[in-house]
């Protein structure tokens, strides 16, 4: 197991059963200000979506197919797989009054409402028209997405980390450590000393031993 799987694990949230998801992250103040212990909130139902059977990524182009925005297309920004929702970069938004102080009046923002997933549909990137699509595996065993209009693979999006970087197309550099490298065991077990080991890899012999020492 690596350490990043073993951390990812450590630092998993336990949320109660009562425990209604939004647009926040469990751990964050806003979403605790919205689950206060001991508040039951309505409960919402919510259809399960296998993981082997959720088709919409981050990064993906989809059209919504109901909603004031209906017919236009854009890129999924998130996914929020515990409420079957899907938002899109500049569309479903709405306002929001934020930053009132007694010294300020606030301003109004545009913020990205969730929709549901079954109110999108992926677009084939080959006539960039709406599509249902449907999981297969190919002839190396490898499983990806079909359109089911065109017959066409619609490839997974690659994603962009924080910094820039997308892990698919990175490239070790001159002063990059290579994976194997990271991962080769190169410390040997020893019962000596770090003394020891310096005098014995340097060549040095001592032959001055301790003075023998009694406890009664």
């Amino acid at each position: 197991m690596r350490l990043t799987t073993f951390l990812a694990m450590a630092a998993r949230v336990v949320v109660p059963k009562d425990y209604r998801y939004g647009t926040n992250r469990p751990w964050t103040q806003a979403a605790k200000r919205l689950n206060p212990p001991g508040k039951k909130r309505r409960k919402v139902f919510v259809e399960p979506i296998a993981a082997e059977d959720w088709s919409v990524f981050r990064g993906d182009r989809v059209e919504i197919l109901a909603g004031k925005d209906k017919g236009k297309q854009g890129k999924v920004i998130q996914v929020f797989r515990h409420r079957n929702w899907v938002m899109l970069e500049g569309l479903n938004t709405h306002h929001r009054f934020v930053g009132k102080t007694p010294d300020y009046r606030g301003t109004y923002i545009a913020a990205e409402a969730p929709l549901l997933v079954r109110d999108v549909s992926l677009v084939d990137p080959s006539d960039r028209k709406p599509t249902e699509v449907e999981w297969r595996f190919t002839e190396e065993g490898e499983k990806v997405r079909v359109s089911l209009r065109t017959g066409r693979i619609i490839p997974k999006p690659v994603v962009e980390r924080k910094d820039g970087i997308v892990p698919q197309q990175w490239k070790d550099g001159p002063k990059d450590t290579s994976p194997n490298d990271a991962l080769e065991k190169t410390y040997v077990p020893s019962l000596k000393t770090l003394e020891e080991e310096v005098m014995e890899k340097m060549g040095i012999e001592e032959n001055r031993r301790h003075r023998r020492s009694y406890w009664y």
